[in-house]
């Protein structure tokens, strides 16, 4: 099976090389790894240029990140589909070929594991720790989700429960991984360790006016998939990161 890795760029200069990196140095063979660039003015599509691995890269205008991961979706022609952000990077090597084992079920439609975050300018020093768990579809009403870049899908995935929803702007992938795992009761399989390291920050947590704006798109995901959740459910998702800093 291959697997279509998909980076969204723009102005990623800074931290695009440790995702090259990281995807060039793993052992798994059949890598599909596209580029989805939004016109950057700095030097990323340079740094793109020195990784031969990377199989095609699409530089123009798009219309922000997640119609960037959808034009990516769209170009992939691999079996399975992942999505590394140009800040995030795998944690080691044997990554990916862990994720594809776990697909050799014909019955799993969904591969996810654990994330670490880490300080900007020193990637060793781990400031959060999101251990991801067992899933069960209930978890989802007591504030559960995986983390997006530890979730790989089959691309029949896509084709059949549909692609990101560009009309939100910061719970898109939540409200994707909503759909596919309670909507339409896709069988996921946890991969039980950490599988990408990323960054520390975030749109969504920036401020208390984000935390409040990511809350009522939390909420708008769970409508537009005609899913009524907890009256606390919301609420729960914030709250279980703080446990995140306390495991650490």
């Amino acid at each position: 099976m291959t697997i279509s890795i998909i980076t969204a760029t723009y102005n990623s200069s800074a931290t695009v090389g440790d995702t090259l990196k990281s995807i060039a140095s793993q052992d798994y063979q059949h890598i599909e790894h596209i580029i989805v660039d939004g016109l950057s003015k700095d030097n990323t599509l340079d740094i793109v240029k020195q990784f031969p691995h990377v199989s095609r890269v699409n530089s123009e205008k798009d219309n922000g990140i997640y119609d960037a991961m959808n034009k990516g979706v769209k170009l992939a022609t691999g079996d399975v589909i992942g999505i590394l952000n140009s800040d995030d990077f795998y944690s080691h090597p044997q990554v990916i070929s862990k994720v594809m084992a776990a697909f050799e079920d014909p019955s799993v439609y969904a591969v996810y594991g654990d994330l670490h975050y880490v300080q900007q300018f020193d990637t060793d020093k781990i400031t959060r720790k999101w251990k991801a768990g067992n899933f069960r579809p209930g978890n989802f009403y007591f504030g559960w989700m995986p983390p997006h870049p530890a979730f790989f899908v089959r691309k029949k995935v896509y084709e059949e429960a549909g692609l990101f929803n560009t009309s939100l702007r910061s719970a898109a992938d939540y409200e994707l991984m909503l759909r596919v795992l309670v909507k339409h009761r896709m069988k996921a399989a946890y991969v039980p360790e950490v599988l990408v390291k990323m960054r520390a920050g975030g749109m969504s947590n920036a401020t208390l006016a984000n935390r409040l704006r990511a809350n009522k798109e939390d909420r708008k995901a769970w409508e537009l998939n005609n899913l009524k959740p907890y009256f606390f459910t919301i609420w729960l998702k914030p709250v279980r990161k703080i446990f995140q800093f306390i495991i650490r």
